[in-house]
């Protein structure tokens, strides 16, 4: 028989998920439906959202696992008997690490919030860039951006490489220097035979015991990565993509009416916005894994 959740003491609540202590070594990790926009929970869900990411995640931590030996915080299978039924698909047992105060970002291509540096400075966490580039530009090689790890509803800054050294060390900042831009070019050569371009990504990493480095939290989810059609790709225009940046989009259109720069909190999705996310987390996760969602732990066909 199960535990049921209210067996386990709730530690922490993210933007997305819950954190349980499962006992001295282990904690269940559980991916709610909430998404999240410009530091902001919204209040609309997507349904199944949950367990898309959790699915992704399995499928790139078992990926990752085997062909570049990249260790990671899970420590039982999807269906793991600890796990309570009513989060039975959403939720994994993981191994209780110390948590590296940076985000990890590899970026192949040049958008979001690094589009936004290089226009102001022509640089990209310290990076010199060339001049010249624009919206969806591919870099000749990714690139390491790291970033604050913010607390609930602030905000996440690009730093330099030198900070991640001031904060974790030169030895340890060059290791996940270096797993993060092994572990990117992996994941998004993958997706890429799939038709599917990874267009940046963000890691968090975990120090064990024995003072391994481990890959934690998701790993190349539609909320943790941007994922552009590659047929479709253009240099110089805004892609299509099958992420939350769908969401962004809409939020900072004229339909939207909300003034991102404001005090006011974003609106509810409307429920076309809401199913076409979904659609979009979805196919990306079928694409990519070659799996059906339906077959999914806990998913209704």
């Amino acid at each position: 028989m199960r535990p049921a959740l209210s067996d386990y003491r709730h530690l922490a609540s993210g933007k997305v998920r819950e954190l349980y202590r499962v006992d001295d070594e282990t904690l269940l990790f559980v991916a709610s439906d909430r998404i999240s926009a410009y530091d902001y929970v919204l209040d609309s869900q997507i349904p199944d959202k949950g367990r898309i990411l959790t699915a992704m995640s399995v499928f790139f931590f078992d990926l990752l696992a085997r062909s570049a030996d990249m260790p990671n915080h899970l420590a039982g299978p999807p269906d793991d008997e600890r796990i309570p039924e009513d989060v039975l698909g959403r939720a994994l047992v993981v191994a209780e690490l110390e948590m590296l105060p940076v985000e990890a970002v590899a970026r192949g291509y040049l958008t979001g919030s690094g589009l936004i540096d290089y226009q102001n400075t022509g640089t990209l966490c310290g990076i010199e860039l060339p001049s010249g580039l624009s919206e969806a530009s591919r870099f000749a090689e990714p690139l390491f951006t790291p970033a604050t790890k913010a607390e609930l509803g602030q905000h996440d800054e690009n730093i330099s490489f030198d900070v991640v050294v001031d904060l974790i060390g030169a030895d340890r900042a060059a290791e996940v220097r270096d797993r993060t831009l092994q572990t990117y070019r992996l994941g998004a050569d993958y997706a890429l035979d799939k038709g599917i371009i990874v267009a940046d990504t963000k890691f968090e990493f975990g120090v064990d015991a024995d003072g391994t480095l481990r890959l934690a939290d998701e790993v190349f989810t539609p909320d943790s990565s941007r994922y552009w059609r590659a047929d479709d790709w253009q240099e110089g225009v805004v892609q299509q993509s099958f992420d939350k940046q769908f969401v962004r989009n809409w939020l900072t259109s004229a339909d939207s009416g909300w003034d991102r720069y404001g005090d006011a909190p974003p609106p509810p999705l409307p429920q076309h916005i809401v199913d076409s996310t979904r659609a979009r987390y979805i196919e990306a996760y079928e694409r990519i894994s070659g799996r059906k969602f339906a077959d999914w732990i806990g998913t209704a066909a």
